[in-house]
């Protein structure tokens, strides 16, 4: 099963402190159990008498749930901490660093009521939350916030972090073991999309590699009557609209070159891919490589133009924020004396619903200027739907020895523009500053976005997680 298909699973810490009431843990335990099942998130913890209220209190419950998480450690990818009351921050820590899991964690603190503080009713999680947060800091223990200090466990608010956590928890746990597949060289007019596999093999990243000649021949052994082939025939004209001027055997070589790149990422369990999309593709096999790429997206696997495998990455990062299909971008032109707007295009090889209307499937145009049309058809092809959108691009710094990286969000407009391929007119806040720090910090001219806002999942998976250094383009402060 990919991540993005799987259920958020996390540890469940209810803390309690013997001075308070226990009767709240009792009723927090329900309360969020609830909440998860709603939001479709699985809970591991003990049962309810494995521990007094079913809470962590004391060193001897951090040993029994910390046993539990290490059993489960496959399983779970992040921690919930909730505090109905003031909590036990040595029960809470020695769990965490017992189990030593090495996941997101996130800590909630329930509301007291105005009218509810006397002896038996008063939570003081207020406090409490503040304390168990030291010692994550003393442990050197990274965690995400919720948006308000306390919050209502069954309040819309904090169902929203809850499923924002979950977001930071997928991206985080797919980034670190990431498998991207690199097929064929480097583009040679492209040195901007040089990498370095080192920098990403040390956050958990493997690139696997593949020569074209490989691909192509793999598909050449396909026979035309081939039931894998005839399937992925039906599927791109049920993918998008073909142009009756496209023959039969342009369709078939791109039937063949998707079958095979599926065959070749299922063997290889690839999560994403970067592909030489021209023009050793069209040279020796007759066919683009955008639609197969487009396809793979569309099934939630990430592909990149010109072998751009940091590209890759930040695509799949965004997939996995987002949970829909991410599509890789230029920063490509000016939209007339528009300061915050600009135009960002590909050829295309950009998912189906990314695009967000209709899609032609057609011949690439400025490849087919100079090269035979006959082998350049593949192209997605359509203006991007208006909407809000998130963008991301991580780059490996070579001379610094780490990978930096910036995000922010901004609009797909419905701005018309005439040019071919696939067309997003984008707005974006303060764009020059962003320009220009892109410009002035080596970044490429690719760039991933998706659609939806989810900068502030991106900014807590990478910067607190992760540890990339990440510029977050018009962040708050």
């Amino acid at each position: 099963m990919r991540i993005t298909q799987k259920s958020m699973t996390f540890g469940l810490i209810i803390g309690t402190r013997n001075i308070f009431n226990g009767a709240m843990a009792v009723d927090a335990r329900k309360e969020i159990l609830s909440v998860m099942q709603e939001l479709k998130l699985t809970p591991i913890l003990l049962p309810s008498d494995a521990t007094p209220h079913g809470a962590v209190e004391t060193r001897a419950d951090a040993a029994l749930y910390a046993r539990l998480f290490k059993e489960k450690r496959e399983e779970i990818d992040g921690i919930l901490v909730i505090l109905p009351n003031f909590g036990d921050e040595i029960g809470i820590i020695e769990t965490i660093s017992q189990a030593n899991l090495g996941v997101p964690i996130m800590v909630q603190a329930c509301n007291d009521e105005v009218s509810k503080v006397d002896v038996r009713s008063r939570r003081d999680a207020f406090c409490g939350k503040i304390s168990v947060c030291n010692n994550l800091y003393q442990y050197g223990i990274p965690f995400s916030d919720t948006t308000s200090h306390t919050s209502d466990i069954t309040g819309a608010e904090f169902k929203a972090d809850l499923l924002r956590f979950a977001a930071s928890c997928r991206t985080v746990k797919g980034l670190k073991g990431a498998r991207i597949g690199s097929i064929g060289a480097r583009t040679p007019a492209f040195q901007t999309v040089r990498y370095s596999e080192k920098l990403l093999q040390a956050s958990g990243i493997t690139v696997v590699t593949c020569d074209m000649s490989e691909i192509i021949a793999g598909a050449k052994a396909l026979s035309d009557d081939d039931a894998a082939v005839k399937e992925r025939v039906e599927a791109l004209h049920a993918y998008g609209t073909i142009g009756s001027c496209i023959s039969k055997g342009s369709v078939l070589r791109q039937a063949k070159f998707t079958e095979t790149v599926n065959r070749w990422m299922a063997e290889n369990e690839c999560d994403a891919s970067a592909i030489q999309c021209w023009t050793s593709i069209q040279d020796n096999f007759g066919c683009a490589s955008c639609a197969t790429m487009s396809m793979m997206g569309e099934a939630m696997m990430p592909s990149a133009c010109e072998v751009d495998v940091a590209g890759a990455i930040s695509m799949y990062a965004l997939t996995l924020a987002a949970n829909t299909p991410s599509g890789l971008l230029d920063w490509n032109n000016n939209y007339a004396y528009e300061a915050n707007k600009c135009v960002c295009t590909h050829c295309s090889n950009y998912p189906k619903s990314f695009m967000g209307n209709d899609l032609e499937i057609g011949n690439l145009d400025v490849l087919g200027t100079v090269m035979d049309k006959e082998t350049c058809f593949g192209a997605i092809k359509g203006h991007v739907a208006p909407g809000p959108m998130t963008f991301f691009r991580l780059s490996t710094d070579d001379v610094k020895g780490q990978i930096r990286s910036y995000v922010g969000e901004g609009n797909f407009t419905d701005d018309s523009f005439g040019m071919d391929g696939g067309i997003a007119v984008c707005e974006v806040d303060e764009l020059r500053k962003l320009l220009s720090y892109i410009c002035k910090n080596g970044f490429e001219h690719h760039v991933a976005m998706v659609r939806g806002n989810v900068a502030d999942v991106v900014e807590d998976a990478i910067s607190n997680y992760l540890k990339w250094d990440l510029y977050k383009h018009c962040s708050d402060g």
